[in-house]
């Protein structure tokens, strides 16, 4: 019991410690399957933070690289543009979607196939300079999906 007693007082520092650094929140992601020899594809999703804070690298050991890009229309033309530097406004939602911004994965090690589990790793910094790593394992959806439910 005298070795129980200072680890139950631990136990709320411990609980609040967790929750400070639980700044970014990832939600809904998926990735769209490949087809055979397709060497790249997207991961979409929505990420809120309640701090302001910057995504600095994301990473993905399923793919030789791994960035933000964004679609837009220029001149009725869809481009696509990588996007060097993200904040994510405290409080705010950002969606990652089809047509959108997303995570561009480049260079697959393999095929993206449905029910595929892929590990992604975003890196955030916080305007105090403070790193958050956020792990997640994103499913992948259909060839045709347009949104995570399917």
């Amino acid at each position: 019991m005298k070795i129980l007693r200072p680890l139950i007082a631990l136990l709320p520092l411990l609980i609040l410690t967790n929750v400070a650094s639980a700044e970014v929140v990832v939600k809904d992601a998926w990735a769209r399957a490949t087809v055979p020899q397709q060497r790249a594809t997207g991961v979409f999703m929505q990420l809120q933070s309640d701090k302001e804070v910057r995504l600095m690298d994301v990473q993905s050991t399923a793919a030789g690289m791994a960035g933000v890009h964004e679609m837009q229309m220029e001149n009725n033309v869809m481009k696509m543009r990588e996007v060097l530097q993200l904040t994510i406004p405290a409080g705010k939602n950002i969606e990652f979607k089809p047509g959108g911004l997303h995570v561009m994965l480049m260079d697959l090690k393999s095929q993206a196939k449905e029910g595929d589990i892929i590990p992604l790793k975003f890196i955030f910094e916080a305007k105090d300079k403070k790193q958050q790593t956020v792990e997640i394992k994103v499913k992948v959806k259909g060839i045709t999906a347009t949104d995570g439910k399917m």
